[in-house]
């Protein structure tokens, strides 16, 4: 059994923190601030429940399917509402759902972690399953901390997700963790976010370019061959030395972190939002959505979209 992307739905606060809002607290400015990110503004509120549900509601819609034919919830999330219990209940509750539903902590590669378990419980039996990645990360950011408070935002998306005969849209999977560098990016309990930032965006590139050669391999496509690229959205120089040496043009890229910064879980499926907005998915296109988090974690797909 393959899985087929049938629905998605994406949800992010009204309230905008833009880069001249934080300079007037912060030393740093807008230019600094982009140059060095690509992050123009971001987003902040809700919480993972509340966004994840909202994007949630939207993916149901968008797949024109109802809650109670979901078999399986998976909400990728590093901020849930509470320690005990999960988040993926509440929504699940919240939707009419009755069917299992889980956290899953990734980090910034959750939503591949989710998508990968989703085709896992395709292979097992499970008909259809519901996909979230969400974050209330400005909850735990140091807002006085310049070097992290420019880089985090809040949001969520969600995908409903077929089981069906054959490969389906998912061509390969690629998923790792190396626990040894969980000091490089970390938040305690009662504690803020904080990161080796040169150590991270070092390793990040290694990684994404490393995970992305070997799901193209086993999916026997090249990076000639891709439409687009689909990336978690961290900073715009980690996505564009990944892409030189993937040898993809930037302009093949999708990039949403100048509007939303970095929201972790739910920054693949806005940028996929993005792209299906502006109509670039084609029938047939091959797509790498790649993703690395704490952990550190990472997670890479190559997809034949399927309208």
């Amino acid at each position: 059994m393959g899985i087929h992307f049938r629905g998605w739905g994406t949800a992010v606060p009204d309230r905008i923190v833009t880069n001249d809002e934080l300079s007037a607290t912060l030393d740093t400015t807008d230019e600094w601030i982009f140059e060095r990110t690509g992050i123009r503004e971001r987003r902040v509120g809700g919480s993972a429940g509340t966004l994840g549900l909202a994007a949630a509601q939207r993916a149901l819609e968008d797949a024109g399917v109802t809650a109670d034919t979901i078999d399986f919830v998976v909400l990728a999330t590093t901020t849930p509402d509470n320690l005990i219990p999960a988040t993926a209940p509440t929504i699940a509750a919240a939707l009419g759902i009755n069917a299992p539903a889980i956290d899953v902590n990734a980090a910034c590669s959750g939503f591949m972690y989710g998508v990968r378990v989703a085709s896992g419980l395709a292979a097992t039996g499970a008909s259809r399953m519901l996909v979230i990645g969400a974050e209330h990360l400005s909850r735990w950011t140091d807002w006085n901390d310049r070097t992290m408070a420019v880089l985090l935002g809040d949001g969520a998306g969600a995908a409903v997700i077929d089981a069906v005969d054959g490969p389906g849209d998912v061509l390969s999977f690629d998923l790792g963790s190396d626990g040894s560098l969980a000091h490089l990016l970390r938040c305690e309990h009662g504690g803020t976010i904080w990161m080796d930032g040169k150590e991270i965006f070092r390793r990040a590139v290694r990684i994404i370019v490393e995970s992305a050669e070997r799901a193209m391999s086993d999916a026997g496509v090249t990076s000639d061959q891709l439409a687009l690229v689909i990336p978690h959205q961290a900073n715009v120089r980690i996505i564009s030395a990944a892409c030189q040496r993937l040898g993809v043009d930037m302009d093949r890229a999708i990039v949403v972190l100048d509007r939303f910064g970095n929201t972790s879980s739910a920054s693949i499926p806005l940028a996929v939002a993005d792209a299906r907005q502006r109509e670039l998915l084609v029938a047939g296109d091959y797509v790498l959505m790649t993703g690395f988090g704490a952990g550190m974690t990472w997670a890479s797909a190559v997809v034949r979209w399927s309208p």
